[in-house]
């Protein structure tokens, strides 16, 4: 009978790597640091809106100050959708998904808002001051708002999809449009795993091979080990023995961190009882 099960792999989720989490928390962390920058812009500016020093001819240095908070509030934004592309937040968690998303649009207006409103409503400041300040304060307020609005947020669904499209497209030999600098290193490695195990696996059922391994499944029950671990070829090898075992596409298994093959290819083709050709 043939096998009609369908041949793309679908993975549980895409999982950031190390280095990409790294690199996000980098950029998260410089991200702050920005914001922190605009926020103290705009606690100086109504410190020295209370202290009336915008009364006398000191609108360049309003002007200057509110010019300073939109460079720096727009800079943590770039600098906080970096990071997200790097390490995105899920769309089924839609509270975290929103805030991780627009952030940059909120810390904005935090740090925009209570500063123009008060020169807006200060009966002190010269009326012509006043409605040049509050103008060139609203229009930054809102250029940098627009800025930090995340339009088209990545997700780990997304990066999901288009990691399973580019594997498949590389394993087929298609041009690779789906495989963007994110999902494409996991790609790259899910497709050449599942090349080789296919090689090993072949046998008189299955003169193309198979794309089924097996590995220790997760503590507790969990749906990913803290720690990595190592696939194989059939749960009767060794390594696996008196193992609670998961099994398979290449795919799930980098999906519950099992990320390694085994180096011991042609002694598990022996105890899976697979052909004895190096792959």
């Amino acid at each position: 009978m043939s096998d009609n099960k369908p041949t793309v792999d679908v993975t549980k989720d895409w999982q950031a790597s190390q280095g990409q989490k790294s690199g996000a928390t980098r950029l998260r962390l410089f991200a702050m640091l920005s914001w922190v920058v605009a926020i103290g812009g705009e606690i100086a500016g109504i410190v020295l809106l209370y202290r009336h020093k915008f009364n006398q001819d000191n609108l360049p240095l309003l002007i200057g100050i509110l010019i300073g908070i939109a460079i720096f509030a727009i800079a943590g934004s770039l600098l906080w959708k970096a990071a997200n592309r790097q390490d995105p937040a899920r769309e089924s968690e839609p509270f975290r998904f929103f805030v991780q998303n627009q952030l940059g649009a909120i810390i904005t207006l935090i740090a925009f808002l209570p500063l123009v409103l008060l020169i807006l409503n200060d009966k002190n400041m010269d009326p012509k001051s006043k409605k040049i300040a509050g103008g060139v304060g609203a229009v930054l307020a809102v250029l940098a708002t627009l800025i930090g609005v995340s339009y088209q947020p990545p997700s780990v669904e997304q990066y999901t999809q288009d990691m399973n499209a580019c594997a498949s497209q590389i394993k087929s030999g298609q041009p690779t449009t789906a495989c963007s600098p994110e999902v494409a290193a996991q790609a790259q490695a899910i497709a050449t795993d599942s090349t080789t195990v296919a090689a090993a696996t072949k046998d008189s059922a299955h003169p193309n091979g198979q794309d089924i391994v097996y590995w220790i499944a997760p503590e507790n029950g969990a749906a990913k080990s803290g720690t990595e671990h190592v696939f194989h070829l059939c749960a009767a090898v060794s390594p696996l023995k008196d193992k609670t075992v998961n099994s398979g596409t290449v795919t799930e298994a980098y999906a519950q961190n099992a990320i390694r093959i085994t180096k011991q290819i042609e002694m598990e083709q022996k105890q899976c009882g697979f052909t004895t050709t190096t792959p």
